[in-house]
């Protein structure tokens, strides 16, 4: 018994489906196969279109040269704090022997 409620949902599923595409392929036929609805815009909503594409594809190439300078950048902080870490770790060690020494002699 419980295996029939699904079974039957899943058949009124496919059949409201099959009904929907039925009732939808004529109109799908009709529409143009390039894509175009067949209206056409106005020059200049065409204009600000094109100067919005271009806008954003250089806004695009800035954000990408952006990100190649920041890049480098980092590695190049990367570099200059591993330099100051080993600075650090060489006059930390003669503070270290210089304390040691200065013990000794008291």
């Amino acid at each position: 018994m419980l295996e029939f409620i699904p079974l039957i949902i899943f058949l009124i599923s496919v059949l409201v489906i099959g009904l929907i595409l039925a009732r939808k392929i004529p109109a799908l036929n009709e529409l143009p196969k390039n894509g175009h609805h067949g209206l056409k815009k106005h020059p200049a909503i065409v204009n600000v279109e094109k100067k919005l594409a271009n806008w954003y594809f250089d806004f695009f190439e800035k954000q990408i040269l952006l990100q190649k300078l920041l890049s480098k950048f980092r590695v190049f902080t990367l570099k200059v704090e591993r330099k100051v870490d080993e600075l650090l770790h060489g006059i930390r060690k003669k503070a270290q022997e210089l304390d040691k020494q200065g013990k000794k002699k008291r």
